[in-house]
């Protein structure tokens, strides 16, 4: 049965991840162990400025500028990285030929915009190793102890390499991300695909697992794969979305959480 957390039994210091009721836990990369969304969205902004700009030279439309918080959490946040750019160009009702995985950077195609911010992307990491959120390894750190096994959950493709150079490998069994979504034909958030998977690998059913997002996508995927507890961590602020798309209970930081595990 699924158990529906509010914040005031949060604060009032109930066990929210007993033994009990769950024995895995999902997180969410990007925004949720690491804060390499910042980069993600630094990076989508770059790149769809880029192209807008000079549409709007050739068309003679007005140049407005993707909004790296609208705009990227209601089109690109969480989902994966060719998704995200369909979402945006039908928000702008702007048609793209589709392109493939082999286009190049320059190419005005979906296939074309995310491979370039793609490049972005790994030139950001190539130049800084991703930073973590320090409550986030924590809680990660305190669970794995207490006996929960651990997965991560994440559409991009880069996952492992931000893994890497962040150095949080060990804390986790195993991770589901973009390419193996690719290789099993599992479909992308806010399908629930990665995280049944994900759950599966571990030995554990989803409504004896939690899911741990920041993007309205994942919490959305979360709740579509009735798993037993859906946290959504609002970094932008984005309580309601979280809310509304699911999440059961939302925080700002995960160290909300101190204690709250047995």
């Amino acid at each position: 049965m699924k158990v529906h957390v509010h914040k005031t039994e949060l604060l009032e210091g109930k066990n929210i991840f007993s033994k009990k009721n769950y024995e895995a836990v999902l997180f969410d990369l990007d925004g949720v162990i690491t804060t390499t969304e910042k980069n993600h969205s630094a990076c989508w902004k770059k790149t769809f400025d880029e192209f807008l700009r000079l549409r709007a030279e050739e068309t003679g439309e007005p140049f407005i500028p993707f909004d790296e918080t609208e705009d990227y959490l209601r089109c690109v946040d969480g989902k994966p990285r060719y998704e995200g750019v369909r979402s945006f160009l039908r928000s702008r009702a702007i048609e793209l030929p589709e392109g493939n995985r082999n286009s190049s950077t320059g190419e005005r195609s979906v296939f074309g915009l995310g491979n370039r911010k793609n490049q972005m992307f790994t030139e950001t990491l190539e130049k800084q190793p991703p930073e973590i959120y320090r409550t986030s390894v924590e809680l990660a750190l305190n669970l794995k102890e207490a006996g929960f096994r651990l997965a991560i959950v994440s559409s991009s493709r880069n996952c492992r390499r931000v893994m890497a150079a962040a150095g949080i490998e060990h804390l986790f069994e195993l991770a589901v991300d973009g390419i193996v979504a690719c290789e099993k034909g599992l479909r992308g958030k806010p399908e629930p695909d990665t995280f049944i998977e994900a759950a599966r690998a571990l030995g554990s059913k989803p409504g004896r697992t939690v899911v741990i997002e920041d993007a309205a996508a994942g919490v959305a995927a979360g709740a579509r794969g009735g798993f037993g507890l859906v946290i959504g961590v609002a970094r932008k602020q984005n309580e309601e979305e979280l809310l509304l798309n699911g999440a059961d209970v939302v925080v700002r930081d995960l160290g909300e959480f101190q204690s709250h595990y047995k």
